[in-house]
Formats: structure tokens, C-alpha cells, sequence
């Protein structure tokens, strides 16, 4: 009797400057994934996103998948990891090939990807997606399925993502040393677009803040892909140390305060509502416990997120993201669990603000929130099975040259005129 045939599994693996957590599902019949198990560690040994202490990042790793395993009553061989860290870069790069009047067959669009592949110049980077998007016949902009079509000229918009080598050499070399294989790297702001993005706003245009323990990105997605991303050396983990300069506290007190009294929005009763605050000593020296208002921790929480929305408008404003396509912003990752944020960015950037949570069936309730957004997105790309130019063969430290011009207006006016 032959033997039953393997279980297709997916496995994400999140590793973030506060948490590493991981996540265990099988893709079912219907295309959904089935939650298996999940786990989730303190993360020790990371910095800014970039691993600082091998071993200590290793061994959060290994805890943190071991907890899922033991949950799902299984063990997992490799996994999707989310990279998150500073130094990411998006281009979108065109190409254009001559069909002559002729019906578009399956040749002449992989003749095409082809040489979009070969149009890549090398910049000494790494690429983590290289992934065609949106087709161009003629002129006419925004064709998903050129196939079987008649065109003079077929041409197509390639988005890709790249990074520089030695981080990601980093996190690979750690994950592996926790005897895990790597199936692919995936910048986090791709994840977690398709975790709590619905394909309508990725294509009308959308700008997604990922609020994380010590990175911000600022991403922008047009015409149904991610155009054009910047990575902020400041997350939720400065506003904890403010917290804890500020009152002389630890920061596990920090942050429980945080967490539990902090808010973006001021209300009448701040003033009067007291909070007790352990000291850094514990009362070991004689020190006693003091006592603030809510309104003096939420006055050092918004002094950090007045400079933090400041550098998110820049961005936005770098990216081409402004005008009348500017209008849509979600807020995701564990930063955007703060009380109100979404009332104070929409106030301070002028724009609709909601918060963005992972859109996936099944999720245990400690994992739905907006912190485990990259988590989920992790898998459903795992699963999705994109399309990646890079399986076509070629070098991976390369990037492409961009067409130049504002693509995310290029591409949302593209979308609109479809519709």
C-alpha cells in the first residue's frame, strides 16, 4: 500500500524587533489555510529589525516555532520569513516587446518576462520580489489577462522589491542555524498588504504604515501592486523608553502603562484620572511609589507622535503619494494598537485613517490584532504562489532600472479609466 501523501504546509515566520512569533496552516480545497498552530516569543537579539546578537535571535527562533509545532502536533521543515528592517527599496521597471497585430499567445508573454528579466542591472543589492504586474497593450494601461488578446505592443509593469545583502544574510544564517530552511525572504510591507489590504484599495491606491516595536515603514500600493516604500528608524519602542526616561520606570512598566492608560487623544477627565508608577528600584532603597496623571504620560506619548506622523507625511509626500489620489491610509502592526491613533494620524495627515488587521479565517484571538498583520500576510503569500521573475533563472543581487515619472498617479489614473 503506498504511503499517504505529504501534508502541504506553510509556515510564516515573523521576526520583529519586539516579538518573533510563527504560524503553522495548510491550504485547504477551498483556498482558505487552516490554522494549525501558532507561537510567539519575546524577541531577544534584534535591533531595528537587523539581528544584533546571533545566538539570542537564534534561540527566540527556535522557541517560538517549537510552540507552534507543539501546538499543531507537527513538525515543520522551512518557512517564510518577513524582513522588516531599514535599508528596503521598491522600483517599478517597464518593458515592452513588438507583437505585430498578432493574437497574444503564452510565448510571447513569457518572450516578454524574459526580457523584462534581462532588463535588470546589477546595483549590488538583493531582490526579494521581482513579480510582473499590470499589462499595457497599446497604450491601454491596467490589463491583468493580455492572453488571447490582439496587440502591436505588449509591455508590462514589474514591481520589485530589494534590500541590501548583508542583513538578509543575517536573518538567513539565523534561521537556519535554528535548523529551519528558508523557502523565501519577504519584505514585510508585502506581507502585510495582502494580510489587511483588499485588492480594490491596492489598485485605486493606499498608503500602508506598518507601526512596529523599532521600524516604521511607509509603503504605497497603485494599480495593484506596492510602487514605492521608505523604512523609518522609529517605532512603538521609543515611545516606551520615553515613557520610562520621562518617569524614571523601567520598561516593562513602561510599556504595561502604555499599553494599558496610554492614548493618542486627550479627554477632559486625564487630569484627574491617577496612575501609580513603580519606580526603577522597586522600592529596595526606600523609594515609594509615586502617582501621575493620565494627562502627563499622554503628553509624552504625543510629543513622540507628533515628530513620528511629521516624518510619515514626508514620506507619503516623497512617494508621490498627495493630490486627490492621496486620500486612503491604514495603520497596521502593534503600534497601531494605541488608543485613538487612528483619530490623531487622520487629524495630522489629513487623510482617511483606519486601522488594518489581518483579514485570515481561523486566527486565534491573541494573534487577530493589528500586531500579527505581517504574520498572517507571511503565509497568504506563501500560499498564493505569486508569480516571481527570479524563478525564470539569473543573478539575485540585482536591481532594475525604474521608468522614471510618478508612478503611483501614473498607475491609479491607469486603474481608473478601466472602470
Amino acid at each position: 500500500m503506498p504511503p499517504p501523501p505529504a501534508r502541504k504546509l506553510v509556515t510564516a515566520l515573523d521576526i520583529g524587533s519586539s516579538k518573533v512569533s510563527a504560524l503553522i496552516a495548510e491550504p485547504t480545497e477551498n483556498g482558505e489555510l487552516k490554522i494549525l498552530g501558532t507561537g510567539q516569543r519575546e524577541s531577544r537579539g534584534v535591533r531595528r529589525g537587523f539581528v544584533a546578537d546571533m545566538e539570542r535571535t537564534e534561540a527566540t527562533i527556535r522557541e517560538a516555532v517549537e510552540q507552534a509545532e507543539r501546538i499543531a502536533g507537527i513538525n515543520v521543515d522551512d518557512a517564510y520569513v518577513g524582513y522588516s528592517a531599514g535599508g528596503l527599496a521598491s522600483t517599478v521597471a517597464s518593458v515592452e516587446v513588438e507583437i505585430g497585430g498578432a493574437r497574444i499567445e503564452q510565448d510571447d508573454i513569457d518572450q516578454l518576462l524574459s526580457v523584462g528579466k534581462e532588463s535588470i542591472d546589477p546595483q549590488g543589492k538583493m531582490i526579494l520580489h521581482a513579480m510582473p504586474a499590470l499589462y499595457t497593450l497599446d497604450g491601454l494601461q491596467g490589463v491583468k489577462k493580455p492572453l488571447g488578446l490582439h496587440a502591436e505592443k505588449l509591455a508590462v509593469d514589474i514591481h520589485v522589491v530589494s534590500a541590501e545583502p548583508s542583513p538578509i544574510r543575517n536573518l538567513d544564517l539565523c534561521v537556519r542555524s535554528a535548523h529551519l530552511g528558508v523557502s523565501a525572504i519577504v519584505a514585510s510591507p508585502v506581507a502585510a498588504g495582502k494580510a489587511c489590504l483588499s485588492e480594490e484599495e491596492r489598485e485605486l491606491g493606499v498608503a500602508l504604515v506598518e507601526l512596529g516595536g523599532g521600524v516604521t515603514n511607509v509603503s504605497v500600493f497603485a494599480g495593484g501592486m506596492l510602487v514605492g516604500l521608505k523604512s523609518l528608524q522609529t517605532g512603538g519602542i521609543d515611545i516606551t523608553d520615553d515613557i520610562a526616561s520621562a518617569f524614571g520606570t523601567r520598561r516593562v512598566e513602561a510599556e504595561r502603562m502604555k499599553c494599558f492608560y496610554g492614548s493618542a487623544t486627550t479627554s477632559p477627565r486625564d487630569n484627574h484620572d491617577m496612575i501609580e508608577l513603580a519606580p526603577i528600584a522597586g522600592g529596595e532603597d526606600g523609594t515609594e511609589a509615586s502617582r501621575i496623571t493620565r494627562a502627563q504620560l499622554i503628553a509624552v506619548i504625543r510629543q513622540r507622535l507628533e515628530q513620528l506622523t511629521g516624518e510619515i507625511a514626508t514620506a507619503l509626500k516623497e512617494l508621490g503619494f498627495s493630490g486627490p489620489f492621496g486620500r486612503q491610509v491604514v495603520l497596521t502592526g502593534g503600534g497601531s494598537e494605541l488608543k485613538g491613533i487612528a483619530d490623531y494620524a487622520q487629524g495630522v495627515l489629513g487623510r482617511a485613517v483606519r486601522i488594518g488587521r489581518p483579514k485570515m479565517p481561523g486566527l486565534p484571538e491573541a494573534h487577530s490584532g493589528p500586531a500579527f498583520t505581517t504574520l498572517a500576510g507571511l503565509a497568504q503569500f506563501a500560499a498564493s504562489k505569486e508569480l516571481d521573475l527570479r524563478q525564470l533563472g539569473g543573478a539575485e543581487t540585482t536591481v532594475p532600472k525604474s521608468d522614471g515619472g510618478n508612478i503611483v498617479q501614473r498607475l491609479i489614473a491607469a486603474f481608473r479609466t478601466q472602470y
